[in-house]
């Protein structure tokens, strides 16, 4: 049984997303087989031929050539995206609320004083998902070398966030719901 997640405002048009639920009893063996049906179900709207999305090296998931993606799950939901074209795709989605001490740790001062609210319109979940997501993208062809998702720097831009690493950046789309939240990262 597939379930919608609709795409962040401003994402490219021929970016596809697609979510399955993940089955009891909910574990890391579910929780990635709904990942990859979601992948497959994500490439075959995109117009790939190939539909299996093995590991790659370091865990990453080996998307066909051609077809950038990336995938994300909770222990209730998985969902992929696929960007034909694009160099890489990082998504996220969070459903657990992110405690104060933990945006101190993952947010710098000035995102936590410009992004959140009062100054800004994000919560702290909105934006642990914009680094997740900006991380796969970033780290995703492995050329910036090892880093950890919160060394990314988190800024607004023009067009809504922006996520940068070593004078690296991408454009980083959040949509938030009331339980959830979910990032998409595309590098050109």
């Amino acid at each position: 049984m597939a379930v919608a997640l609709e795409l962040p405002e401003g994402v490219a048009p021929q970016t596809t997303v697609s979510c399955h639920p993940v089955p009891p009893p909910h574990g890391p063996a579910e929780q990635f087989a709904a990942g990859r049906r979601a992948a497959a179900a994500a490439l075959a709207a995109a117009g790939s031929a190939e539909r299996t999305v093995p590991r790659g090296p370091g865990g990453r998931p080996g998307f066909p050539h051609g077809f950038a993606g990336s995938i994300s799950h909770t222990d209730r939901l998985a969902v992929a995206v696929v960007v034909p074209g694009a160099a890489a795709v990082g998504v996220d989605i969070e459903n657990a609320a992110i405690s104060p001490r933990a945006a101190a740790f993952v947010l710098r001062e000035r995102e936590r004083r410009l992004l959140l609210p009062p100054g800004g319109a994000y919560t702290p979940r909105d934006l642990f998902a914009a680094k997740e997501a900006a991380f796969k993208a970033l780290n995703g062809m492995g050329a910036l070398g090892e880093f950890v998702f919160w060394r990314i720097e988190l800024s607004l831009s023009d067009t809504g966030l922006t996520a940068s690493y070593r004078g690296q950046p991408v454009p980083v789309w959040v949509r938030s719901e009331a339980d959830l939240s979910f990032a998409v990262s595309i590098r050109r």
